[in-house]
């Protein structure tokens, strides 16, 4: 059950990034793999008409969306779409979600993820200033949902410091995770690989850290370090900077292996517990 995640450096060029984006999943699906994860803002970085971009991507007149569909389709591979602006669905009017999307190997939408935190932060870079909330709407859900490589959790960036979404997301039935992310750099060299590590610690999932590495236009610099963690806290690949594709192999024996040997499900006692869920059958 191989899975792919893939760094990048956007750009403010959608059509750009699209070809860069559309050459490296080649290169994972060429490596077999079943599920790959592009970063957050993979298709436009610096963009200062994000509602524009949200409206013409709901009203079917963007590239983005298509995009996704066609390559997934071509490649026969599960993708998640890190982010793209988009509203609500039949409301296009709405102001933009910070949207996360999972297409299947038939180019089909197979769940959506609307960021829930939004990155309202002060930071000492060179922009100081991020209010994501100026352009983006917050999400409400949590979203899983079942693909070839396992059950997928699905979050966004900043997401990643608040621990009590992960925890739902293990409840739900979770055995991977999705982080697609643009850190900062400053943001990033304090408490990337720590937060990306802890979150797959606790709950012993795989978890899929697929991150902008480089400069960006407005003088935005991102963190990268994508990595694939393992159930117990292990790096199986990362990426410093620049362009990547990361490649790991899920262990499903391993992984249960894990949760048996220290069953913290059921040892947590400030969540509701959760009986166990039935072995799936194929």
């Amino acid at each position: 059950m191989s899975i792919a995640v893939i760094q990048m450096v956007s750009q403010d060029d959608v059509l750009a990034n699209l070809a860069a984006a559309r050459r490296l999943l080649e290169q994972a699906a060429r490596d077999g793999a079943q599920l790959a994860v592009l970063p957050e803002n993979f298709a436009a970085m610096g963009r200062r008409d994000l509602a524009d971009l949200g409206r013409a991507e709901a009203q079917g007149v963007g590239p983005i969306l298509p995009w996704l569909k066609s390559t997934a389709r071509d490649l026969r591979l599960w993708i998640v779409g890190g982010t793209l602006p988009l509203p609500p669905a039949g409301l296009p009017e709405a102001k933009a979600n910070a949207c996360s999307l999972l297409i299947d190997d038939q180019g089909e939408i197979a769940a959506r993820y609307d960021k829930l935190h939004l990155f309202d932060v002060d930071v000492a870079d060179a922009r100081g200033r991020y209010r994501e909330s100026d352009d983006y709407a917050f999400g409400q859900r949590v979203v899983v949902a079942d693909t070839p490589v396992g059950r997928l959790g699905l979050t966004v960036c900043y997401d990643l410091r608040f621990p009590e979404l992960y925890t739902a997301l293990r409840e739900a039935g979770a055995e991977l995770i999705s982080a697609p992310s643009a850190f900062t750099a400053v943001t990033g060299a304090a408490h990337w690989e720590v937060l990306i590590r802890a979150r797959a610690i606790e709950t012993q999932c795989y978890l899929l850290a697929a991150g902008q590495g480089g400069s960006h236009p407005r003088g935005r610099e991102t963190w990268g370090q994508s990595a694939i963690i393992d159930p117990w806290g292990r790096i199986l690949a990362e990426q410093a900077k620049g362009e990547a594709v990361l490649l790991a192999e899920r262990d499903g024996d391993e992984q249960a292996a894990v949760r048996q040997r220290m069953p913290i499900a059921r040892h947590r006692r400030f969540f509701p517990p959760v009986e166990p869920r039935p072995a799936r059958t194929e």
